[in-house]
């Protein structure tokens, strides 16, 4: 798998299964309806290194940004976004995504990382903790989840 900087031209790549996965509405605080045009706002915005991932015949399988979550004296705290396409889930993707930004981030002069609302059920909170990230705290009952109703989102943190 390669890990190279995303581009405005893989954005078409990335939209199937951006949409796919925010449409489940169980991982991502962000409105279900979202439209193509806002979707590629809130990943690809300006200020934002965006990554893809490209299987061994080039297609785009996963992608990951990296910003800053805070500004001013806060600035160097960073926030990331990650998405693997749910078809090539399960092959250690998220992983890679995850060990590349979070070097790219600390590479930048980040000295920590933070996740605002990781929903509490999504899958994803076992790797992030096996990465190094603690929970600071859960906002309970925050995130409608289609399947298991109210649940928590997570603030997560992780020194870089």
């Amino acid at each position: 798998m390669l890990i190279r900087e995303g581009a405005a031209d893989d954005w078409p790549r990335i939209w199937p299964f951006w949409h796919r996965i925010v449409a489940a509405a169980e991982t991502y605080a962000w409105d279900p309806d979202t439209s193509e045009e806002d979707a590629r706002a809130l990943w690809m915005a300006p200020g934002k290194r965006v990554y893809v991932a490209e299987d061994d015949t080039g297609a785009v399988v996963g992608s990951a940004y990296v910003t800053a979550n805070y500004g001013g004296p806060a600035g160097r705290i960073a926030n990331a976004g990650f998405m693997v396409d749910p078809d090539h889930a399960g092959r250690g993707l998220g992983r890679r995504l995850a060990e590349h930004v979070l070097a790219v981030a600390k590479s930048e002069g980040y000295r920590g990382m933070v996740f605002n609302a990781v929903v509490e059920t999504n899958p994803a909170v076992r790797l992030w903790t096996s990465l190094g990230f603690s929970i600071l705290g859960t906002v309970p009952d925050a995130y409608e989840h289609p399947r298991h109703g109210r649940v928590g989102l997570h603030i997560m943190y992780r020194a870089l």
